[in-house]
């Protein structure tokens, strides 16, 4: 805080600035706080030990040839043996092994740095591998490759082949994981030794598998063909060994807001706003009262928009929906043509015998009808109604007649 000012105009002009100095700036005016990122996550401490001990044989082939002048033959060899398992050198080997920035490598050098000394000045001899000796039997952060956790267990499909060569065994060589396997693509099961989800077995032996994509939306298949299907992914129906599309929008599966319309997709559906309809249409002007204008309607037919086969698009008040077309109906989410029964005549269900005194009662209509007109004198009609009746009476005396009129007076 400043001091009070003193007496005078400049002093109280200088006193005043100093006090809007000191106090904190407009929040436009400071400076943005840095963006914090996460940090990187840590390597594993037996990659970091690898790390080391690579980084040492390194430094080794480097200072190999050290300290090696020339000239006196026995007296270069005499000193390049002193040398190379001189504390000199692996002073010179260690100042190079981490970098400035590698903060877990100095760390593990300076947990680690007593035994490196014990097994430069001691241990060569009889443990020429450092990482094994250093890494895995002395600190125990690393296992042999194909093994994983605190025991070295095996992984899944042997420390050979882990995970039958066709994944990656998680903590394999370190002291940590689970020994899950993150198989490659195509291939499942414990130990990867199975195709996974949409691919199928192309080729197998007693060691390898060769596993191939099946067609499209096909879950399970026994080929690549599009009709080898046996499962089909989520949002498809299995139809005659074919994979087709379920239509979400045209079923109850779909699940849209109030103000939203389905719109079918491959193997799934989206839920649209119905901003598509031209809402928010006023009109006005100065002194007047603003009154909306009616919604209008979008025709999303107008664009291919139900892509099911045998499906067409009915237009609807803010949306549309997939029906199928004439002559088709829908099963189990597809449309299927429809099967049309046979016409039915009138007399397809009348035997044959009632057929027969449907006939004779026409005829009777007949024979009527003639015996009017012979009635008023003229020849023709009554040869003709004698030869009508002649014939009717010579046909109800048949045997015919009495199975026709024992059949209908039954009921047949």
């Amino acid at each position: 805080m400043a001091s009070r000012p003193s007496k005078g105009l400049v002093p109280a002009v200088f006193w005043g600035l100093s006090l809007f100095l000191s106090f904190p700036g407009p929040i436009w005016l400071q400076p943005s706080p840095p963006v914090q990122s996460s940090p990187p996550p840590l390597p594993h401490p037996c990659h970091t030990c690898r790390g080391l001990v690579d980084s040492f044989n390194k430094g080794l082939e480097r200072t190999i040839r050290d300290n090696f002048g020339g000239g006196n033959t026995a007296w270069e060899e005499e000193k390049l043996s002193k040398y190379k398992d001189s504390e000199t050198r692996l002073v010179e080997v260690l100042e190079g092994v981490c970098s400035k920035s590698d903060f877990e490598c100095h760390r593990l050098l300076e947990l680690s740095e007593e035994l490196v000394e014990n097994w430069w000045f001691h241990k060569q001899q009889e443990a020429p591998d450092l990482f094994q000796w250093l890494c895995s039997d002395s600190l125990k952060l690393c296992c042999p490759a194909g093994t994983f956790g605190p025991s070295c267990l095996p992984c899944p499909g042997g420390t050979e082949r882990p995970c039958g060569g066709y994944g990656q065994c998680e903590g394999e060589g370190t002291r940590g994981g689970s020994g899950h396997c993150d198989c490659q693509a195509g291939y499942g099961g414990e130990a990867c030794g199975q195709c996974g989800l949409g691919y199928f077995e192309a080729e197998r032996n007693a060691s390898h598998l060769v596993c191939s994509a099946c067609f499209g939306p096909c879950a399970r298949c026994s080929g690549p063909e599009e009709s080898n299907c046996l499962q089909c992914m989520k949002g498809w129906a299995l139809h005659h060994l074919k994979c087709v599309d379920i239509d979400e929008c045209g079923t109850e599966r779909a699940n849209c807001g109030a103000n939203q319309f389905c719109v079918n997709t491959e193997g799934s559906y989206e839920c649209r706003e119905v901003g598509k309809m031209e809402l928010g249409c006023w009109v006005g002007g100065p002194g007047r009262t603003l009154t909306p204008l009616s919604p209008q309607d979008v025709d999303e037919c107008e664009t291919e928009v139900c892509p099911g086969e045998n499906e067409q698009c009915e237009n609807t008040e803010g949306g549309y929906r997939c029906i199928c077309a004439e002559g088709y109906k829908q099963m189990e989410g597809i449309c299927v043509k429809e099967q049309i029964p046979e016409s039915v005549g009138f007399f397809s269900e009348i035997t044959e015998d009632e057929l027969v005194v449907l006939q004779q009662m026409f005829f009777g209509v007949i024979i009527c009808a003639l015996a009017t007109l012979a009635a008023k004198g003229d020849l023709v009609f009554t040869a003709i109604f004698i030869g009508a009746v002649a014939a009717m009476t010579g046909y109800w005396l048949s045997e015919r007649s009495d199975r026709v009129l024992e059949g209908f007076i039954k009921g047949r």
